[in-house]
């Protein structure tokens, strides 16, 4: 007997929500029991045969689904996730978790409360070239430098996305999540400063707000990481992705693909090839072999890691998979990433 299909609930249904809809339209494990979206918008496609609602509260009343999907704007993602986690849903809610430290811990504890899952969209997680990079990472042994940006010439319609995102997010909470994420996984040590420094780039957003962004992250292992991130039409193009990795053993390092551009959201998580060296050295004290290059063929696609993210929903709620580990990571890494934003308003480094 096939097992029972899981009735969700989406909401919110820009760029991620879509592909988040599209994927519970695709997986035999879920049905789609409602859409929603705070304003009008147009489904097409596989999703056309859905109708939009505008209200969550309304939706979750309704229909009292298994789970939640919340992609909306980052400063409703709290209330919506201990509103669906309290009517008994289990939840994914897109990164960051919220918008406050307080808020997240409020969700991870209303998701103990009520036996439920939480799962956060941390894509990265999913993809195999990045849990590669992770484990290669590891093997090195630290302490490690951690290098990384991800910065975005954005115009048009993404340029509009990005002044809505920056009226509650800035890029350096917003994108340093993920990246923040990847360094916690692979020192494992405990963060104890954050240093941040920011500018407002552009007259179009609040002048309390900056678009571009910059973290240094101090752990007690005595590792060190920066994170870079900017949005907007004047962003540069030259070393826009730079995933670095450095210990005393060597360095581990994402090359891209010549030609990529900053606004594909494929590059943002491509990984094209991993370059691995190792610094030992024979006794001419030359490097006592190449470095390795890794060619990440057939890497999954935006799309297919969104389908993994939601394959990963089901089987922690069908398994009851112990997700305590998932939560407080997400918690941390959202920790570290608005003590950056706290010290580019403050001028002052954090200790956590």
């Amino acid at each position: 007997m096939s097992e029972k299909q899981l009735r969700v609930v989406v909401a919110g249904l820009g760029n991620m929500g879509r592909s988040h809809a599209l994927a519970y339209h695709r997986n035999p494990g879920f049905e789609i029991a409602a859409l929603v979206n705070r304003s009008a918008v147009d489904l097409d496609g596989e999703l056309s045969g859905y109708t939009v609602e505008r209200s969550f509260e309304g939706a979750l009343k309704r229909e009292l689904p298994d789970a939640v999907s919340i992609n909306t704007y980052s400063d409703s993602h709290a209330d919506y996730a201990v509103m669906a986690l309290e009517a008994g849903a289990h939840v994914f809610v897109e990164k960051p978790l919220a918008t406050t430290v307080k808020d997240a811990e409020r969700v991870v504890a209303a998701a103990k409360a009520n036996g439920r899952k939480l799962v956060v969209g941390y894509i990265l997680r999913h993809h195999p070239s990045w849990q590669k990079l992770i484990a290669e990472a590891r093997a090195l042994g630290g302490p490690y430098v951690f290098r990384m940006n991800l910065n975005q010439q954005s115009s048009g319609p993404t340029w509009e996305t990005h002044k809505q995102l920056m009226q509650t997010t800035s890029p350096i909470v917003d994108c340093g999540v993920h990246y923040v994420d990847v360094m916690c996984q692979i020192t494992d040590a405990k963060p104890v400063e954050v240093r941040g420094m920011g500018l407002r780039l552009s007259d179009e957003i609040a002048a309390d707000m900056y678009n571009y962004g910059h973290l240094q992250v101090l752990f007690d292992d005595g590792s060190v990481g920066w994170y870079e991130a900017a949005w907007g039409p004047m962003i540069s193009e030259t070393a826009f992705f730079v995933k670095d990795i450095m210990s005393p053993k060597g360095s581990v390092s994402i090359v891209m693909d010549e030609g990529a551009k900053s606004d594909d959201i494929d590059t943002h998580t491509k990984t094209a090839t991993i370059r691995v060296h190792r610094a030992q050295r024979g006794a001419d004290g030359r490097f006592a072999a190449p470095d390795e290059i890794l060619r990440m063929e057939g890497e999954p696609g935006h799309q297919e890691l969104c389908e993994r993210e939601q394959a990963f929903l089901l089987k922690a709620i069908r398994e009851d998979l112990d997700l305590t580990r998932h939560m407080e990571d997400a918690v941390q890494s959202l920790k570290i990433c608005l003590a950056a934003d706290e010290s580019v308003r403050t001028g002052r480094a954090v200790k956590l």
